[in-house]
């Protein structure tokens, strides 16, 4: 990840708290947050992964006048070629199109994410593991971390995925 800052905004806060309709006066009333124990407006669990927006190399980020892989069955602008023989372990990135997903996600808070905090964050690669799958062929599972620091440093937000992808395409009905 490339991400340099990721700001931490009331507004972006509020936001999120919306798309995912959860009404909790603890993301957008500044009075309520102020008298509640952490003594201001924290962003939801979920909130480090609206990082990726601040990352300007974020593949699924649009980028003007370029086609994108967006979330549509075909990506805008962007057509897969049929493959042309079995990919072999490792031909494609974790998570690409042809046999990946992201499989989970996890979040380790070590304090609340508060408005008004700007972070920078490292990502380190985890752990990999396979699994035979039950229609054949093995399952490839790797692990992404990302640690999420404050500005004097301290870490504040650990986050895990997991992608895994099979060991050959399956087709798409």
């Amino acid at each position: 990840m490339a991400l340099k800052k990721f700001p931490i905004e009331a507004s972006h806060i509020l936001m999120f708290a919306r798309a995912i309709n959860d009404p909790n006066p603890i993301y957008s009333d500044e009075d309520y947050a102020r008298r509640s124990e952490v003594g201001g407006v924290i962003a939801p669990p979920t909130f480090t992964q609206a990082s990726a927006q601040f990352d300007p190399d974020y593949f699924l980020r649009p980028k003007i006048g370029q086609p994108w892989f967006g979330s549509a069955k075909e990506a805008t602008g962007i057509r897969r070629a049929p493959p042309s023989s079995e990919p072999k372990s490792g031909d494609r990135p974790s998570g690409a199109a042809a046999g990946g997903l992201h499989a989970e996600q996890h979040f380790e808070y070590h304090r609340p994410l508060v408005a008004g905090m700007v972070l920078t964050s490292v990502s380190k690669p985890g752990k990999s593991w396979e699994k035979e799958g039950k229609r054949g062929g093995k399952l490839h599972f790797s692990e992404s971390i990302t640690e999420y620091y404050d500005a004097s440093g301290e870490l504040v937000v650990t986050a895990r995925g997991v992608g895994v992808r099979t060991e050959r395409v399956i087709e798409q009905k």
